[in-house]
This record gives C-alpha cells, structure tokens and sequence, in this order.
C-alpha cells in the first residue's frame, strides 16, 4: 500500500519558499533527514498492535523535535508566526495514522481504502420542477478527507418496487 505523504510534501515545499529565513534553512534541511529516518523507523515496526507503543512513541519522539527544536528553537519566529498556514504540526498526524492503521489492522483491511480519500457527506434530493423528465432524482455530496478507513458504496434507488425503471445510481 503506499501511503500518503504530506508532512514529507509540505517540508520540501518549505525549503522552496523564498519567504523562509536562511537561518531557519539548516533546521528544515534537518527536520527533512529526521522526517525520512521517521519513515524508515516506522516502517520497521511489526504488523498487529504489538507495534502500536513503539508507532507511538516514534510519532511523539519526531514531533517533540519538530515542534521544540525546529520551530520554538528557531532563531526567526518566521516558522512560529507561520505555523497556522505550514501546517507541519497537523501533516505529521495526518502522514502517521494511515501508517499506524495499516500496521495496527494490517489483516482486516482487505477492501478498504486507508488515508485521504473523498468520502459520502450527504444525500440530497433534487424537485421535479428542474428536471427534464419531471421526476426527482437522488444526488449524493461528496467531501475529501484528510484521513479515512473507508469502502465502496453502492447506492440504487427507484419509484418502482422492483427497480425496473427510474434507476438512479449514486
């Protein structure tokens, strides 16, 4: 399965940002070879939840680092005053639970989609008035998600008991 990879995508695009203070450069340069050793680590804890202490006491371990020595250590509060629209805090969270969940639940997660994904948010009816053929339909409103542990829908619906016709298909 491979996996997503945001906190990873959000440190290389800081180090292409112009904005960023060339002091604060050799602290995300450091923070990327910590995030791949991260990874590595990560991905050589066991399958089942005797692994799930150890993900865990990497996922704090890595963000103590990132949080203490990379961005409150900073000689610049360019990285404090930006944290809001970085968003490091939040990807590392984000990178880490499909690693933890496919790990944790390795043997049960045949069929699902694990990590970002968009994913049913409602379902709606449409009137008669603004179809062509006057009858209602069925319409479903998607949403992406950052993380997921999700499967497949189907959804059919009709006017007729046995589905012959009006077969809407969501």
């Amino acid at each position: 399965m491979s996996m997503p990879t945001p906190h990873g995508d959000k440190l290389v695009a800081l180090l292409r940002n112009d904005k960023l203070p060339s002091g604060d450069r050799k602290q995300i340069k450091q923070a990327v070879d910590r995030y791949r050793a991260w990874l590595e680590s990560l991905g050589r804890i066991p399958a089942g939840d005797v692994g799930v202490p150890e993900a865990v006491r990497l996922l704090n371990e890595y963000r103590l680092f990132l949080d203490l020595e990379v961005v409150f250590d900073s000689q610049h509060d360019f990285l404090y005053r930006q944290k809001g629209q970085l968003k490091l805090d939040n990807t590392v969270i984000e990178e880490f639970l499909p690693h933890l969940v496919s790990r944790a639940f390795a043997d049960m997660l045949t069929g699902f989609c694990v990590g970002p994904h968009p994913c049913f948010a409602a379902l709606y009816f449409t009137s008669t008035i603004r179809t062509a053929t006057g009858t209602p339909g069925a319409q479903a409103r998607r949403k992406d998600q950052d993380f997921t542990i999700s499967k497949r829908l189907y959804v059919r619906a009709s006017f007729h008991p046995d589905h012959s016709e009006g077969v809407d298909q969501l």
